[in-house]
């Protein structure tokens, strides 16, 4: 793999040197990454938009089962990342190739049940979401490609977990954004077609998409085996097999729980925002695309902040948990405090670019001097997660999630649309980030603050 990669260091180890330093290296070299997780839908949209609307059409309805799958998938990628970085952390190497391997085989297995009844499922589904005519014909010619081939997706994003976990964020960085500059080659080759590739539509886009991440499931397979010495066919055997996948399903349940949660969710609130009308749908979701690029710096952050965790905790050096938290907490307070500002002085002029609806502008403008003081407490609680997730406490990250969703979320905003207030949804949003911000944050507080000291056993009944 180095000669693939020849300008490539070695991995980074978790365990050592400035914390500080250690996460602007991570967030640096993930950040290229992070702007690639979704470029592949807007690549596949822009050259799909091409062909007219019943094909973009079609492309939205695959949007929320593509979802709904990639969920699962991230659930796993949780599972076997946060056991693999334990076993690293404590330099248990042979253990960590079994987890590695044996975690692999899961995923590739629960990848091909998953595309195998999607494939037989497809036509009542996408009839229940209303679908139909040359649409429905659309969305099934570009579902039974991605159904077959999202093995591909799966191991793709499992192999980045893993190179994340290792400490190889550069090279899981780098393969993400090669993958996605194979989707961008691809797309317009197999959608419109030259030279001896005959044009295939809208299941062009869903071959190159399967193609790329092959690409990218390969390369991170190969770095794994060869890089990283982390394949271990003695993981085959049935006992060890089933001791790994009952340490990966303890952490990827509650990950895919919580992941499932987000897109729950946002159904309900753009069901709620629509009892206000169309103009209210359409400037949420305009200023929600803002909204992303607030994000951006914490979420490179924060894709390796699970993994330093977990290899901290693996190597019982619980002093450098306690930093990791005041630093990457604090970063996401100052840094979206920053943007809250932002966007409140901005906001009448960013509109101007989305829309010249004067309705919609209000709404967009409204949203945006409301929610995004919020979003500090958000990455705080998204942090919280991954701490309790690396510590060894998956199923109070899935709480957390739970706790805003479904205990604050949903509530306040049914409040106000009880209360016919627009504005009122807002400030809902804002308070269900707060509270779940400030009860994630004092949660993990009380957790770092009662680990033992560093190379201690852990407390009785703490599994790891």
């Amino acid at each position: 793999m180095q000669g693939l990669f020849p300008f490539m260091k070695s991995a980074a180890n978790y365990t050592s040197g400035s914390i500080a330093g250690t996460m602007i290296r991570t967030m640096i070299a993930m950040l290229p990454g992070t702007l690639a997780i979704s470029g592949y839908n807007i690549a596949d949209t822009f050259f799909v938009a091409k062909l007219g609307t019943d094909p973009l059409a079609a492309m939205g309805f695959t949007f929320p089962v593509i979802m709904l799958v990639n969920c699962i998938f991230h659930g796993l990628g949780v599972g076997v990342m946060a056991t693999v970085a334990h076993a690293v952390g404590g330099a248990r190497a042979a253990k960590a190739a079994k987890l590695v391997s044996a975690g692999m085989v899961l995923v590739a297995l629960i990848a091909l049940l998953l595309g195998v009844i999607g494939f037989f499922t497809m036509d009542a589904t996408f009839r229940r979401f209303g679908a139909e005519g040359s649409v429905l014909e659309l969305v099934e010619g570009y579902m039974a490609i991605w159904y077959l081939g999202c093995i591909t997706a799966a191991l793709a994003m499992i192999g980045n977990n893993l190179l994340i976990a290792v400490g190889d964020s550069r090279l899981g960085g780098l393969v993400m954004c090669c993958g996605l500059g194979i989707n961008v080659l691809l797309d317009p080759l197999f959608i419109f077609g030259w030279g001896p590739f005959a044009g295939m539509g809208i299941r062009g886009a869903a071959l190159a998409t399967i193609l790329a991440q092959a690409f990218g499931a390969a390369v991170s397979a190969a770095a794994l085996a060869r890089r990283h010495n982390l394949w271990d066919f003695h993981a085959f055997a049935g006992r060890i097999v089933r001791a790994a996948w009952g340490k990966i399903i303890r952490f990827a349940i509650p990950a895919t729980i919580g992941m499932i949660l987000m897109p729950v969710g946002n159904s309900v609130i753009t069901w709620i925002t629509a009892q206000f009308g169309n103009s209210a749908v359409a400037g949420a979701a305009a200023a929600g695309r803002l909204e992303a690029v607030a994000f951006v710096l914490p979420m490179a952050l924060g894709i390796s902040l699970m993994p330093m965790i977990a290899q901290n905790y693996g190597a019982k050096l619980y002093s450098r948990i306690h930093q990791c938290r005041r630093i990457a907490m604090r970063f996401a307070l100052f840094f979206e405090l920053t943007m809250a500002l932002l966007y409140w002085i901005f906001a009448p002029y960013l509109v101007r670019f989305f829309t010249r609806d004067a309705e919609v502008a209000s709404i967009m403008t409204s949203y945006l001097r409301i929610v995004p003081w919020g979003f500090g407490l958000i990455e705080i609680h998204r942090y919280s997660g991954f701490f309790f997730t690396g510590s060894g406490r998956p199923r109070a990250s899935a709480w957390l999630a739970a706790l805003r969703i479904v205990g604050l979320l949903i509530p306040f905003s049914l409040l106000a649309l009880r209360l016919h207030s627009l504005t009122g949804l807002f400030w809902a949003r804002l308070a269900a980030d707060v509270l779940s911000g400030a009860v994630g944050w004092s949660l993990v507080r009380r957790l770092t603050r009662r680990f033992p000291a560093d190379g201690m056993l852990e407390h009785k009944g703490q599994k790891r």
